[in-house]
């Protein structure tokens, strides 16, 4: 591995924990910014306003720049050693990566829609989405580290026992916290 290659890797590494810090807050944003939606008038009002700044600073200076200094390097990476392609485990990671280039416009999408007062999924549906980024996170770290030593099979088993674990989390936490 070259120098360039090793600070490129290190650019990435950095975006990516931004991009993800991003679409990890952006979405908490959704959560508490629908349930305003359940206040009073004057303090809805007052919530929203401060939601849209901050979902808009969020997304703007930190998220959409940190998804495309993680893309730019990626694309470097593989640029630097293309012969990565030919590997099946990184097609993979790629798609993975994909999705969550998907998740992330739908995010940008959310905004749009919150900040024209249209709310149309409800806190818990939001805490479900949140825990999306998580699942392709661990998705795309596995494979990165991984490679071609874990089986694809138990790699995917992994994913969906993980994935029912979070999504069952989810749901404990809205069962106590309704009980209250």
């Amino acid at each position: 591995m070259t120098a360039t290659y090793q600070y490129i890797l290190a650019i990435h590494i950095i975006f990516v924990v931004c991009w993800m810090a991003g679409l990890f807050y952006i979405v908490r944003l959704f959560i508490y910014h629908t349930e305003a939606q359940e206040r009073p008038e004057a303090e809805r009002k007052i919530l929203s306003d401060q939601f849209v700044i901050m979902e808009r600073r969020l997304w703007n200076v930190i998220t959409i720049p940190s998804m495309f200094l993680t893309v730019g390097a990626g694309v470097t990476m593989l640029i630097l050693f293309p012969a990565w392609l030919q590997q099946p485990w990184m097609h993979i990671k790629l798609a993975f990566v994909a999705g969550l280039i998907v998740y992330h416009f739908i995010c940008q999408y959310k905004i749009k829609q919150m900040r024209n007062g249209v709310f149309t999924w409800t806190s818990t549906q939001l805490r479900l989405w949140n825990e999306v980024a998580t699942i392709l996170l661990f998705a795309i770290v596995f494979l990165a580290v991984l490679k071609d030593s874990i089986s694809w099979i138990y790699g995917s088993v992994g994913i969906v026992v993980f994935s029912m674990i979070i999504m069952t989390g989810v749901k404990i936490y809205k069962y106590y916290r309704t009980k209250k």
